[in-house]
């Protein structure tokens, strides 16, 4: 799997017996996204579908919507002490006419949960950002039966993580549960990237039919991402954080968290959630249903 996964010695030590064998590792390098040649941001990746993550991140950012906003996406300098490029800088060239963000060594970037953004503040970013407003979206109803087969369908195509076990994922599914795409990766903020970053090179934004499914928690990056992209519903299989209830009660986007077999809670937007008659649409806290 090339970069993928890394090969590295270790001392093993089962049952107080000790011996030394070679573990494959998820890889991890830095990614420099730059913009029409600037520097505009940097994060730590597995290597592989940078030009969608480098894709991705720009929705997030709200600087491009679609397909045609793009021009060109090259690697570029990068280069180790022998000359040879270590494929760890990414520029995206816009089309004519895309509005350049101010790039500033002082970014006041409200896409990550630690961007010093809170509260209101956050929410309202993103809300009147959005070039695919969730709110807007075609109606859709899905039976929790459908979202409850979604988790090891996932599971079953994690091929990175059955070699490494050190990756998040995300997946896209069709609102039968047909899964279209599912990307691995370190950061699980990145995965979701590479999904949307796919997603939009392929010119299938907005994603106003899908399902996004994180293998980890749903924090306030996962949902505005989500949101940005037009997804409709958000599904973890672990808690959302409650800047990211608020954001998706804020912008209509259906979040569910403990999406574990049969069991799951629905935090917001339960009218994409085909209830059954007499069953309640919420729960008094926000612990896993068992």
């Amino acid at each position: 799997m090339g970069r993928v996964t890394e090969r590295r010695r270790t001392i093993r030590i089962r049952d107080g017996a000790v011996s030394t064998r070679p573990d494959t590792l998820v890889a991890e390098e830095p990614l420099e996204i730059r913009l029409n040649g600037k520097p505009l941001a940097i994060t730590m990746r597995t290597p592989g579908d940078d030009f969608a993550l480098a894709a991705g991140f720009l929705v997030s950012e709200g600087v491009i919507g679609g397909q045609g906003d793009v021009r060109s996406i090259v690697y570029c300098a990068g280069a180790t002490a022998d000359g040879a490029n270590t494929y760890n800088v990414v520029d995206v060239g816009l089309a004519p006419g895309v509005e350049v963000p101010d790039i500033t060594l002082e970014r006041n970037v409200y896409t990550t949960s630690s961007c010093g953004l809170c509260g209101k503040a956050s929410l309202d970013a993103v809300r009147t950002t959005t070039r695919h407003p969730v709110a807007d979206a075609p109606p859709l109803l899905l039976a929790p039966s459908l979202l409850a087969g979604l988790p090891d369908r996932l599971r079953a195509a994690q091929r990175v993580f059955d070699r490494t076990g050190g990756l998040h994922a995300a997946a896209l599914f069709s609102e039968t549960g047909e899964l279209m795409d599912v990307r691995e990766d370190v950061g699980r903020h990145n995965a979701v990237d590479k999904l949307v970053g796919r997603a939009l090179t392929d010119g299938r934004l907005p994603l106003s039919r899908s399902v996004l499914l994180v293998s980890g928690r749903a924090s306030f990056e996962l949902a505005q991402k989500a949101v940005m992209a037009g997804i409709p519903v958000l599904a973890a299989v672990s808690a959302p954080s409650s800047l990211a209830v608020d954001l998706a009660a804020e912008t209509g986007l259906t979040l569910v968290g403990f999406l574990r077999g049969p069991s799951m809670n629905v935090y917001a937007g339960e009218h994409r959630i085909a209830l059954d008659a007499g069953q309640p649409t919420g729960t008094a806290s926000g612990d896993a249903v068992s």
